[in-house]
């Protein structure tokens, strides 16, 4: 088995961090690997806040907690924000695709990209999906109208139990021709 494929094995969503502090070094490992990702055109369509400041991680945990949930969010030790860029095509290519064609798809790889560095670090991470992005860009100053590829938290596990893994079968999925 290759050590990617452990990898991803390992990689889980963690709904729960311990109180150790993440180090600023490996949030910058985290980052480097979403900059380095690839994408369509290679457009990178892409920057990245990162908050690591303890008082603003628990302001950005506050603003994932509406309707009651994700109250674990209130652990994460740090936040990796997404944010989507105006993808840049050349000419050849911008004749036949908008700008933003790729992008989502880029923005999840980036997204994939840093958590399995954060994983690889020892870090878990769970990309949450319901935020107050409004509150976001204004405790972050990030204009409003940006649209946000993800919102990752980011810490160490409280708990190291590896849950397996419920996917579909490889059969039911993959046809080779």
């Amino acid at each position: 088995m290759s050590d990617f494929l452990d990898l991803c094995k390992k990689r889980q969503s963690c709904r729960g961090f311990s109180e150790q502090a993440v180090e600023h070094d490996k949030l910058v490992q985290c980052v480097e690997a979403g900059r380095l990702t690839h994408s369509g055109c290679n457009a990178q369509p892409w920057s990245f806040v990162v908050v690591e400041s303890e008082d603003m991680v628990s302001q950005i945990a506050l603003c994932g907690q509406q309707l009651k949930q994700n109250v674990w969010l209130g652990t994460a030790k740090a936040f990796i924000i997404i944010l989507e860029e105006h993808a840049v095509l050349s000419p050849i290519i911008s004749c036949f695709l908008d700008s933003q064609y790729y992008a989502k798809g880029d923005l999840g790889a980036a997204a994939a990209y840093v958590c399995l560095e954060a994983a690889s670090q020892g870090l878990g991470s769970c990309i949450t999906g319901l935020y107050d992005r409004k509150k976001i860009c204004e405790l972050l100053n990030i204009p409003v109208e940006k649209q946000f590829g993800s919102v990752i938290a980011l810490g160490y596990s409280a708990n190291d139990t590896i849950r397996s893994k419920k996917r579909k079968a490889f059969e039911d999925i993959v046809r080779f021709v």
